[in-house]
């Protein structure tokens, strides 16, 4: 656990890989948000622990483009509006582990999300 707060850290030596920090979660999302986060980071579960704050970003991300290039902006869409930002938020409580590299992959993260919209021609 992370002494920051609270959650799984990515330097328990118990925890291996992302999909095991995932289901270590303490407290856990709620079951529905689970579930379509679980979905979400099934691509990187077997990475490296180390690699969760960018897998977190990398699943945000993608889901985050693939709403916008749809336009979706119904209640439909709240639950992915939810994990967007639960995988975001569970990156940079991984990042804070190593507190020297937290304002590059802020900075990164940022130029990231700002750099969706461009992508859709806006």
């Amino acid at each position: 656990m992370s002494a920051t707060n609270g959650e799984v850290s990515v330097t328990d030596p118990i925890v291996r890989t992302v999909g095991g920090w995932f289901d270590a979660l303490s407290p856990a999302p709620p079951d529905g948000l689970r579930v379509r986060l679980s979905v979400l980071l099934q691509p990187f579960a077997h990475l490296s622990v180390e690699q969760v704050p960018e897998a977190c970003l990398d699943a945000g991300e993608r889901l985050l483009d693939a709403l916008l290039a749809s336009g979706s902006t119904s209640r439909a869409t709240a639950l992915d509006l939810l994990a967007v930002d639960a995988l975001v938020t569970y990156a940079f409580q991984a990042a804070a582990d190593e507190p020297a590299r937290l304002d590059g992959r802020a900075a990164q993260a940022l130029a990231r999300i700002a750099a969706l919209p461009g992508s859709l021609g806006a």
